[in-house]
């Protein structure tokens, strides 16, 4: 089994179980955003959760077996037509390099990590209208001279 069918194996009991990813993350013992990627074949996932993940869905071992390989985070498309994420491309467009600017005032000249990383979104109930937060955390990571 790929991880394109992988996916759609988990995106099928899902919808079948009723399970939002936070319960599912919840079942499996490691973050909602984490466990999403891994159901969607951005990262992997250890034996024990994937299992788990597995248990909670009702998904044979060759879904277990898909979800431990190691991705290859390859896109598609240069530029996604999906609205909410083609929006996330627009903010590292309009605000890449201010971010880029502030990490280096801030710390020096590196980068933010994405291995050592983590990551959370909440809903925000607002009365002029419900707001997204999303909070990234990444180890600084100082490029060294030689």
């Amino acid at each position: 089994m790929n991880k394109i069918e992988m996916t759609e194996a988990i995106m099928t009991a899902k919808s079948k179980s009723g399970l939002g990813w936070e319960a599912i993350a919840g079942k499996v013992g490691l973050d909602p955003v984490f466990v999403t990627s891994a159901c969607l074949g951005m990262n992997s996932l250890k034996s024990e959760y994937a299992d788990k993940l597995c248990e909670a869905l009702q998904l044979p071992g060759e879904v277990s077996t898909a979800l431990q390989a190691f991705p290859n985070k390859k896109w598609d498309q240069i530029v996604p037509t999906d609205p909410v994420i083609y929006r996330w491309y627009e903010i590292v467009g309009v605000y890449g390099e201010t971010i880029k600017e502030i990490i280096h005032e801030k710390f020096g000249d590196g980068i933010m990590s994405a291995i050592d990383f983590s990551m959370s979104i909440d809903k925000e109930e607002n009365p002029a209208g419900d707001r997204v937060l999303v909070a990234m955390s990444g180890k600084f990571l100082p490029y060294k001279s030689w």
